[in-house]
């Protein structure tokens, strides 16, 4: 019988795999120009964002169990500094910061999630620092679509069901799960 917490846990690797394949599917249909569009000077563009997570990531999940999630070796404020000038770089700093965390999320047990972690010296229970990073990486991975879109205008190609087809698409997954 599986437990409530191999669910959970099951499902939040499930959920983080979606939510990164999101911006997998959106950084791929965008050329390098495109990556540092921003809308005004107060904006962040794709590649800043991009830095940011990754930086997160690398941070909150290194020793995620032993550790304060914000590393002294972590520099935030430069992660907001549009430095990645290749697509090449930018993809690789995104990859890397995704493996650290799909990586440490991996090996998580169930008794873990009983555990507690500090990040910036608050005491979190391990199930409120992932549903935490869920809505932060998932915030972040909407404004790359959102901004995605705004570069790409007619060229975009959706990521979940196109305009007009709601009908067809629920049709067909009705039809595929009741086989």
């Amino acid at each position: 019988m599986t437990t409530i917490e191999q669910t959970y846990l099951q499902v939040v690797q499930k959920r983080f795999q979606n939510v990164k394949e999101l911006g997998d599917k959106a950084l791929a249909q965008l050329e390098e120009e495109q990556l540092h569009w921003a809308y005004n000077e107060e904006s962040n563009n794709i590649a800043v964002i991009v830095k940011h997570v990754s930086g997160n990531m690398i941070s909150r999940w290194t020793n995620f169990l032993t550790t304060d999630g914000e590393k002294a070796t972590r520099n935030r404020d430069d992660e907001f500094m549009d430095s990645l000038h290749t697509k090449e770089s930018i993809i690789a700093v995104w990859e890397k910061g995704w493996q650290v965390f799909l990586d440490t999320l991996a090996s998580l047990s169930e008794s873990d999630l009983e555990r507690h972690v500090t990040i910036r010296g608050e005491q979190l229970a391990v199930i409120d620092a992932i549903e935490r990073q869920m809505a932060h990486y998932a915030q972040h991975v909407g404004q790359i679509i959102y901004i995605a879109k705004q570069v790409k205008g007619s060229e975009w190609q959706t990521l979940s069901i196109a305009k007009g087809e709601s009908q067809a698409f629920t049709e067909a997954m009705l039809e595929r799960n009741q086989s």
